[in-house]
């Protein structure tokens, strides 16, 4: 039988905050249930914004919450040969095709177009990007010569590729969903998947890393419930395991809005520094 196998995945960006804490030890309790292991995973594939210090942040405030985890830490930083590979293999199959628009341009669509019906948006409320269907790699001469572009992913040939998928879901979505969850990566449209300037996007770091990792149990929070949708899909692409999916509920500040770092939530080292202890970080986050 097979030791279940969690991880907790935090960006080296800011400090942990309270919506942090949960998750870790979520992952944590839960991983000791189960009789597992915990890996720790840096996600650090934006350097322009991670910084060595908030790692150091991370280790110290894992110990002093007393989150113990298993094995080396794993970088995405120092990985991107296994994120370039997938993008290789996929483009390889004509399912990638590049896209050169800017924030600008988009906003110059919208504004033309919402005259007429609403223009589409994904689960996380951004706009639908056009499908410009392009011979990938991109061309080496032309208008866009020379040009940085996305990667996109076209959604109606994976899906066409892949049929109907599902995940088994052993917490809850936004509405309370559980149980076998019925994917739907068509709400999210050609979704990118190697960014302009960067190797790779976080929905193929993430499915590559659970994958070499042989993590079996995913946990995190309901913000991430629909990206699962996504993931799926390049699971069954790539013929990799599917984990099972706990998505917990999200710490929310006095307006209801989920903590972050880009709002200056309440770093955990800032909370201990006023005399906060771990006992008191759990009684905090236990539900209302």
């Amino acid at each position: 039988m097979s030791v279940p196998v969690f991880r907790f995945a935090p960006s080296p960006n800011g400090f942990l905050h309270l919506g942090h804490a949960l998750s870790a030890l979520t992952n944590f309790d839960m991983a000791r249930a189960a009789h597992g292991r915990l890996l720790l995973r840096i996600e650090d594939i934006d350097q322009t914004r991670c910084r060595p210090e908030f790692e150091a942040a991370i280790f110290d405030d894992l110990a002093w919450l007393g989150v113990r985890w298993d094995g080396t830490v794993r970088r995405q930083s120092e990985h991107s040969a296994d994120y370039r590979r997938v993008i290789d293999r996929l483009g390889a199959e004509d399912l990638l095709y590049p896209s050169f628009e800017t924030r600008s341009d988009l906003a110059r669509l919208l504004a033309h177009r919402q005259a007429g019906a609403p223009w589409p948006r994904d689960p996380d409320g951004t706009p639908l990007a056009p499908g410009r269907h392009q011979p990938w790699p991109p061309p080496s001469t032309g208008p866009a010569a020379g040009r940085p572009a996305a990667l996109r992913l076209d959604m109606e040939q994976a899906i066409a590729r892949t049929g109907s998928l599902t995940w088994s879901e052993t917490g809850a979505g936004p509405n309370g969903e559980t149980g076998m969850i019925a994917a739907q990566p068509r709400l999210w449209g050609d979704v990118v998947l190697s960014r302009k300037h960067l190797p790779t996007s976080y929905h193929v770091a993430v499915v590559v890393d659970d994958a070499l990792q042989g993590v079996t149990h995913v946990v995190r929070g309901r913000d991430l419930f629909w990206a699962t949708s996504i993931h799926r899909l390049l699971q069954a692409m790539l013929g990799l395991h599917a984990p099972t999916y706990h998505h917990h509920r999200l710490v929310l500040d006095a307006a209801g809005r989920k903590l972050s770092k880009s709002t200056r939530a309440t770093a955990l080292r800032a909370l201990r520094a006023q005399g906060v202890t771990p006992d008191d970080i759990r009684r905090l986050i236990e539900p209302a």
